[in-house]
């Protein structure tokens, strides 16, 4: 007859063996829930890193078969345009600027619409510069002559800001490296997936650096060929030191209407 605390006994014999079994079980499961933890951490370590790393990379990559270097080109950008204008408004331009160098600031004059030779950044005729796809203005550590500044004013219809705050405009900062406007460093959404730049539909509100004011939505960073560093924006500026998109009001004019404007297929 077997004793009752007989561990030889056949049915003890399968108990031990089905403890073990689980034991080796719960640790496999364990081993394999370790490794999925390792495996996540070094993707957070090592993968994310690298995609930034690859953002900058992308931003800052030379590009091919471009237009002359700081071109500005509004023409064919307006003629893409297929906007209502409101005729109490002042007209707004759409300018695509060559800004491909890796190491030439392109500077932008909101007072004649287009691109200026600087060769001294502390100059007053120039607002906003750029470089691939960076953005500084004329202003705080950039240059301490130039009053320039800007606010985000959010995801806004551009023809619906018919004005701009007065005060409280952001300058530009040092850093480590070099001045930054941080209303402007991430003017654009990247997607890792597909590596493109797409712009916020924000518009952004711009003291110039004589204390004018403008009003700036950017549309693409890609030019016409596909390759990168065009940077296409939309824009109004008030040359009267006002801070009013609106024309002055005429007798003639007593309500506002608004008219569909189609440019023609170039």
């Amino acid at each position: 007859m077997t004793e009752p605390f007989d561990n030889t006994s056949p049915k003890n014999v399968e108990m031990r063996n089905n403890s073990e079994a689980d034991k080796k079980e719960a640790l496999w499961k364990n081993i394999f829930f370790i490794n999925l933890c390792v495996t996540f951490l070094l993707i957070g370590l090592f993968w994310l890193p690298l995609k930034l790393e690859g953002l900058e990379e992308f931003i800052n990559s030379p590009s091919v078969n471009l237009p002359k270097r700081g071109e500005i080109d509004t023409t064919k950008a307006t003629a893409k345009e297929n906007r209502i204008e409101y005729k109490d408004l002042l007209p707004s331009m759409v300018a695509v600027i060559n800004a491909s160098s890796e190491k030439d600031w392109i500077y932008f004059d909101f007072s004649s619409g287009k691109t200026v030779d600087i060769q001294d950044p502390t100059s007053l005729e120039w607002d906003l510069a750029f470089r691939r796809g960076k953005v500084i203005s004329n202003g705080g550590a950039t240059n301490k002559f130039g009053k320039a500044g800007l606010i985000d004013l959010k995801v806004k219809e551009f023809d619906l800001v018919q004005k701009v705050p007065l005060e409280n405009y952001i300058q530009d900062a040092a850093t480590r490296t070099e001045p930054e406007n941080k209303v402007l460093e991430k003017w654009y959404n990247y997607n890792y997936f597909t590596h493109k730049l797409t712009a916020k539909k924000n518009v952004y509100a711009v003291r110039t650096s004589d204390s004018k004011y403008a009003k700036v939505q950017f549309l693409s960073f890609y030019c016409d060929n596909k390759e990168t560093g065009c940077i296409k924006m939309r824009y109004s500026y008030q040359d009267n030191g006002e801070n009013s998109f609106l024309k002055p009001p005429t007798g003639s004019e007593t309500t506002s209407v608004a008219t569909i404007s189609k440019a023609s297929e170039s």
